[in-house]
C-alpha cells in the first residue's frame, strides 16, 4: 500500500506541477528586461552615474545589441565594436575595439567610464517607458532612451567625424 501511495503522490506532482509553474511565470513588474526588449534597438546614452556622481553624455553617444550578439556604437567620441551576451536581464560585454579619435579632455574622460563600466562584468539590465539602465556590480550605471544619438549643433553628426573643428586634435 505504500508503494501505491508514493506513486499516486509521484502522479500528481508530474501533473500538477507544470501548472503551478504557469501560473507563477507570470512576469511582475520588476523592470527585469529579455533578450527581444534590448537587442535589435537604437540605444541613444543618455548620462552615467558613476561613483555617485551624474554625467551627461555628449551628443554621439549610442549603442546598439544585435539578435546574434555583435555590440556597436559611440562611446562619445570613438565608435566601438564588442560582442555582447544577453540572458535574461544580464547583460556581459567582450573587450571593445574602438576606433582612436581624439577629442576634448571631458569627452574623452566620460568615454573612458562608459567603456569601464560596460566592460567590468555583467551587467543588469531594467526597462521602462523607451527607457533602458545598465547598472554594473558597484552600483554604476548608464542610461539610455530608445532612438538614434541626438543631433549635434544643429546638424547630423557624420560617422568619424569630429563635432567641431579640431576637436579631433588635427588643424
Amino acid at each position: 500500500m505504500n508503494r501505491y501511495k508514493q506513486r499516486l503522490t509521484l502522479t500528481a506532482a508530474t501533473v500538477l506541477l507544470p501548472f503551478a509553474v504557469a501560473c507563477g511565470g507570470e512576469k511582475g513588474d520588476s523592470g527585469a528586461v529579455g533578450r527581444q526588449e534590448v537587442t535589435g534597438i537604437d540605444w541613444r546614452v543618455d548620462g552615467i552615474t558613476a561613483g555617485g556622481s551624474d554625467r551627461h553624455a555628449p551628443a554621439a553617444a549610442r549603442l546598439r545589441i544585435d539578435e546574434d550578439g555583435r555590440a556597436a556604437g559611440n562611446l562619445g567620441c570613438n565608435h566601438f565594436s564588442a560582442r555582447a551576451t544577453v540572458r535574461g536581464d544580464r547583460i556581459t560585454f567582450g573587450d571593445l575595439r574602438t576606433t582612436r579619435m581624439a577629442c576634448d579632455r571631458e569627452r574623452m574622460d566620460f568615454e573612458r567610464t562608459l567603456a569601464r563600466i560596460l566592460t567590468t562584468g555583467t551587467l543588469r539590465a531594467e526597462t521602462g517607458a523607451s527607457k533602458l539602465t545598465l547598472t554594473d556590480g558597484d552600483g554604476d550605471r548608464v542610461h539610455l532612451s530608445r532612438g538614434p544619438a541626438r543631433e549635434s549643433r544643429g546638424a547630423p553628426e557624420r560617422p568619424g567625424a569630429p563635432e567641431s573643428p579640431g576637436a579631433s586634435g588635427t588643424p
